[in-house]
């Protein structure tokens, strides 16, 4: 089986941590790819970054349908998603969908951790066309000057107070780019954690090992 993850940006350190983190997960039971996408923005920060990235991650689909199973897409926002379900038959997988609905198994509640205030309205508007508002507790981000993917300690802080101050059962990891922080996570504050490539992961592969993909009845069927 092969995956390939889409992340929706143009960052290649971004990239490789995606890549790393996919890789820790899935050992050789599986090959997994990451592609960043080819005249993206570096961050997706706007609803202008996500329309730019869009041609350059439908062209990676298009060149890449045939020689993978399933397709996982790297940004929390699910950006272009549903576009990118019309170019397949093939299982194609959003990582904000899937940590926010696998949240769901594993406690009563969730919180979501994010790297920007900015993105919060968006994340709300997410999470309402999942039918998952009444899971959600909070929605936590850095402060105005705070703002960094990378800055693990941060997210770490921001985590323990949405369990502790906001009665979060379960964390769910809001950019892809914090990939790699959940085990520690986890371990200090002993909640389950959820990185949004590792939870894509586990339903495109589980899927693809059925043999189901995405439905070409109505909807995604560019040809209806």
């Amino acid at each position: 089986m092969r995956i390939l993850i889409v992340n929706p940006n143009s960052d290649l350190e971004m990239t490789a941590a995606i890549q790393e983190s996919a890789v820790a997960f899935v050992g050789d039971r599986f090959e997994v790819v990451t592609l960043a996408t080819p005249d993206a923005p570096r961050f997706l920060e706007t609803y202008e970054d996500d329309v730019k990235s869009g041609p350059g991650m439908l062209e990676i689909l298009r060149e890449h349908e045939s020689a993978f199973d399933a397709f996982v897409i790297a940004c929390h926002s699910d950006t272009n998603l549903h576009a990118a379900r019309e170019l397949t038959t093939k299982p194609v997988i959003g990582i904000g969908e899937a940590s926010m609905k696998l949240a769901s198994f594993l406690g009563h509640n969730f919180a979501i951790v994010t790297t920007h205030q900015h993105s919060i309205p968006g994340k709300v508007v997410q999470i309402r066309a999942y039918h998952l508002q009444d899971l959600l507790v909070s929605i936590r981000a850095p402060e105005e000057g705070e703002e960094g993917w990378e800055d693990a300690d941060l997210f770490m802080e921001l985590s323990r107070r949405a369990v502790q101050e906001d009665g979060a059962e379960v964390i769910v990891l809001g950019c892809a780019g914090m990939a790699g922080m959940d085990r520690r996570i986890q371990d200090a504050l002993g909640v389950p954690v959820l990185d949004g490539v590792v939870c894509a992961l586990i339903l495109a592969s589980g899927f693809a090992h059925y043999g189901v993909g995405t439905s070409k009845v109505l909807g995604y069927n560019p040809d209806y």
